[in-house]
């Protein structure tokens, strides 16, 4: 029994299919090392079958050196798409990082192997916070639009501008401070005002050794007051979310 074969559909899904893979792999909520290779790489492929319909139309066949260059340019697509989807939500994390440094929890820091981060309490549950919202708010269909959307201005056989990146990359990592700043930015002012009133104590009434009583303090003062930082998570996940679909879409684009 002969089964016909299209090669130039063939060839167009591989190519997608390897630029969608590297993306899972960078880009947050896939990441994330509870989620096995073998899936990523599964629905990276079930991803690229959805897509066919895109990337076929107009696509050419190329010879076996063409053909592997194009995987290695789909590839660098798909991770350069990821890393700045990654910068952009880091943010979540700095946030956390500066609660842990200001609050005094970093002490107790150690290393998450599940998302490979290195931080204290606050830092890792931000983080899984924020994963688990791009879940449950869709946030992550979101995201996988702008990849899809890619495909329109970056075809399968076309090479990425390594200029739009870099400017982009650099837009991001200025925006993920500066939103870091402006998640954790309350309960810091809190705690430096806490600092300065144990130091007007000090300076006051040195026998009280008021900056004894200060880590106690400022850690009953953070666990009061980042429920508020916390509550502001499901907002400011949604709007990252978006600026990473205007992100790649002006790059794509």
């Amino acid at each position: 029994m002969h089964i016909p074969i299209d090669f130039v559909w063939l060839e167009a899904t591989a190519l997608a299919c390897v630029r969608i893979t590297a993306f899972l792999v960078i880009a947050p909520p896939f990441s994330h090392s509870a989620i096995p290779m073998r899936i990523k790489a599964m629905l990276g492929a079930g991803l690229a079958l959805a897509v066919s319909p895109v990337v076929a139309p107009g696509y050419e066949r190329l010879d076996t050196g063409g053909f592997l260059l194009a995987l290695a340019g789909q590839a660098l697509t798909g991770a350069l798409l990821g890393f700045l989807v990654m910068a952009l939500f880091s943010a979540i994390q700095g946030a956390g990082h500066l609660v842990d440094t200001f609050g005094g929890f970093q002490m107790a820091q150690a290393f998450d192997p599940g998302m490979a981060i290195n931080g204290a309490q606050f830092t890792r549950l931000f983080q899984m916070t924020a994963i688990l919202l791009l879940f449950a708010s869709d946030g992550y269909q979101l995201v996988l639009a702008g990849l899809f959307r890619s495909f329109d201005a970056i075809p399968v056989t076309g090479t990425l501008d390594l200029a739009r990146p870099a400017e982009a990359l650099t837009g991001a990592v200025g925006q993920m401070m500066l939103s870091a700043v402006q998640i954790a930015g309350p309960l810091l002012i809190v705690l430096f005002l806490a600092d300065v009133g144990l130091g007007l104590v000090t300076r006051v009434a040195p026998a009280l050794n008021a900056f004894a009583m200060g880590f106690p303090i400022k850690i009953a003062l953070t666990l009061l007051l980042v429920g508020f930082v916390y509550a502001a998570l499901p907002g400011v996940v949604a709007v990252i979310a978006d600026d990473a679909v205007r992100l790649l879409l002006g790059v794509a684009g």
